[in-house]
């Protein structure tokens, strides 16, 4: 294992050389940046009381990319060499053309470090992590007689970024992540449910797997499993919905905010295309996608063009007032980058993607949100969802959830689902609790084939008239 620090421009590339090679490949474009990167991973998975995974991934390598109006060019490599480097600009060039584009201005500079450079891969030794793993699975196991199986992760990666601009700029970041998962399996009369909890950001493991940190994990984990083991079938219809806080804003990032990324509004495929300025939400709904929360799960120092980043104001008291822009789309729409220009590597473009995507609190107390359902479901927990771009149109299942009837929190329903469009529920948030929170660090975020890290959050909410799909009214 490697660890010394990535510096391609002392071991691979002549500097010099590579600012050359870049400049020509955006002669006549108007952006473009040679982006390198060397990343390693470790997944450790226990499970049913034995190692189920122990993975490790290196890589390293770079992409060109040079940009004339909507087209990229884009070429990639895992050897970071020149001769790979000018078969990249060849490639890169066929975006360009003619040329005729005129070079967008650089990124500003920034000296803001929002979380540490410490490698959580060689915080601790493999062996340590295993005897976590098992201590965890123990301890889960010991805590109810119900408990039939065990699983537990510990991921850490840590990613090293260099971004070299036609300019000269050299940008760099140091990106660290570590996660630990536990899910836990209940049996009781012949059923069988589960539960999981989790956690993570920039921040090294050590902080994760000490007894103190995991213990609680393990606990909510089994909470869950417990509260699923006695849950009922979900009712079916259209009723009034209160959601938690924290990780239930996973529906806000999915619903709304893929629907606030530039790209999809330049080209007219968003819900939300061609109504900035108008009010989107209720009176009080404020989004926000903040990318400079430090240690955050979804933050980033700079984003994967260079572009510092930020806390961007989306939705203000209901009105759209900004959208998520890389580079590429803000020029062609005409604003400024937001930094939020993000790709899963270096074998992968840069497009508009989602950091750490949230609802401002509001002024109520959350169990008065509760106390004033009459009739509906009370969700704090969210598994897989789904979502069309092009209408906002919204599928997710919940993996805790309550029925309520005057106010009063009954059982616990299995099988619920909260169908809808993300324009109209923001419209029909009815009340916005005071406890805002984030998730625990667990998101990840697909778009067009690529994953990256965010993080969500949301206050206690009330929405009007969610259908819910479940058993039969």
């Amino acid at each position: 294992m490697n660890t010394d620090p990535f510096r391609p421009f002392d071991t691979n590339l002549d500097q010099d050389t590579a600012l050359s090679l870049l400049r020509e490949a955006v002669a006549g474009a108007d952006d473009g940046e040679l982006f390198l990167e060397r990343r390693r991973a470790e997944v450790l998975a226990f499970d049913d009381g034995r190692v189920k995974t122990a993975s490790y991934d290196a890589s390293e390598g770079f992409g060109l990319r040079a940009v004339r109006g909507e087209t990229a060019g884009y070429a990639h490599s895992t050897t970071l060499d020149e001769h790979a480097l000018r078969r990249a600009v060849a490639t890169a060039r066929l975006a360009v053309g003619q040329g005729g584009g005129t070079l967008a201005d650089a990124p500003p500079r920034t000296n803001q470090k929002l979380y540490t450079d410490s490698d959580p891969l060689t915080e601790t030794t493999f062996p340590a992590k295993i005897d976590v793993l098992r201590e965890i699975d123990a301890f889960a196991r010991a805590l109810d007689p119900r408990v039939v199986q065990v699983s537990a992760t510990i991921a850490a990666a840590h990613q090293e970024v260099v971004i070299l601009r036609p300019e000269g700029t050299v940008v760099t970041d140091i990106r660290p992540m570590s996660r630990v998962n536990i899910n836990v399996i209940v049996e009781q009369d012949g059923r069988r449910e589960s539960g999981g909890m989790g956690g993570g950001g920039r921040a090294g493991l050590i902080g994760l797997i000490g007894r103190e940190a995991w213990e609680p994990v393990a606990r909510e984990a089994l909470r869950i499993a417990l509260v699923n083991l006695d849950a009922e079938p979900a009712p079916a219809g259209v009723m009034d919905v209160v959601l938690g806080n924290g990780w239930p804003g996973i529906l806000l990032h999915e619903a709304v905010g893929h629907g606030l990324e530039g790209d999809f509004n330049r080209k007219g495929s968003s819900a939300f295309a061609g109504l900035m300025g108008q009010q989107v939400a209720a009176k009080g709904v404020t989004v926000l996608d903040d990318g400079t929360i430090p240690d955050r799960r979804g933050s980033i120092t700079v984003d994967d063009e260079g572009t510092p980043s930020a806390r961007n104001v989306l939705i203000e008291d209901g009105k759209l007032v900004g959208y998520m822009q890389d580079r590429q789309n803000a020029r062609l729409m005409g604003v400024a980058p937001t930094g939020n220009g993000r790709r899963e590597s270096f074998a992968h473009i840069p497009m508009p993607r989602m950091t750490n995507t949230y609802m401002l609190g509001g002024d109520t107390d959350p169990a008065s949100l509760v106390a004033d359902l009459k009739d509906g479901i009370y969700a704090v927990g969210f598994g897989g969802g789904q979502v069309d771009i092009t209408n906002g149109k919204f599928v997710f299942s919940c993996t805790e959830a309550y029925r309520v009837k005057n106010g009063v929190v009954g059982a616990p329903v299995k099988g619920a689902t909260l169908i809808g469009d993300g324009a109209t529920a923001m419209k029909q948030i009815r009340g916005i609790g005071n406890d805002m929170a984030l998730d625990p660090g667990i998101g990840n975020c697909g778009k067009a084939g690529q994953w990256v890290p965010v993080g969500v959050g949301q206050p206690s909410l009330m929405i009007g008239g969610l259908t819910v799909g479940g058993a039969a009214a």
